[in-house]
């Protein structure tokens, strides 16, 4: 089988293909290598101007060495080989935006350093309780969480007798969005008022 592809060699690749600095670049998209990337390894550090970076659809199995992308405010990771949230340390008072949907994490731990986060698409992971979902409310600034395709969320959808946006939302109250669908909230004192 062949050898995994560096970030080293991707961003080679794709300072190549786009005839820039990869220093020097906002966006750098390096999704979909062939092989797959398997380890966000110290090359990421060169990416200081970095603001959106995509990484999605490799092998990566660990978040890590995000410390020198002091702007970043979108990552995408979406379809790698993820289990937890761990290394989101670095980019906590920067990241607005983390896109980790189809991957294997269970639990939220470290989820609470994203101050500044404000959209979070994580479905189709293996979150199944709430005790891990409540860690969601510890985010000051989120207000748009997809989560379908989580456990916890196909057992509360598949029960007639629950309301799964009622229920996240309670746990959440921050949410404006859950799952593509605006968040309605009934005000106080709004329910018998034409």
């Amino acid at each position: 089988m062949a050898k995994a592809t560096t970030i080293k060699e991707a961003l080679a690749r794709w300072e190549e293909k786009n005839s820039l600095k990869a220093s020097e670049a906002k966006e750098v998209k390096l999704y979909a290598q062939v092989p797959p990337v398997e380890k966000m390894d110290a090359s990421l550090s060169t990416l200081v101007n970095c603001e959106k970076l995509s990484l999605s659809t490799n092998c990566i199995e660990k978040i890590a060495n995000l410390n020198g992308l002091k702007n970043l405010r979108i990552l995408s990771l979406g379809r790698n080989n993820i289990k937890n949230l761990n290394g989101l340390e670095a980019v906590g008072d920067t990241l607005e935006e983390l896109w980790i949907s189809y991957n294997f994490i269970e639990k939220l731990k470290g989820i609470h350093v994203m101050k500044k986060l404000k959209i979070l698409y994580m479905s189709n992971n293996l979150v199944k309780d709430w005790t891990e979902f409540v860690r969601l409310a510890d985010l000051p600034l989120l207000e748009d969480l997809v989560f379908v395709g989580n456990p916890l969320e196909e057992k509360y959808s598949a029960d007639q007798q629950s309301n799964w946006v009622e229920e996240a939302t309670k746990r959440v109250p921050r949410l404006k969005k859950l799952d593509g669908i605006p968040v309605i909230k009934q005000e106080e004192g709004e329910e018998g008022e034409n």
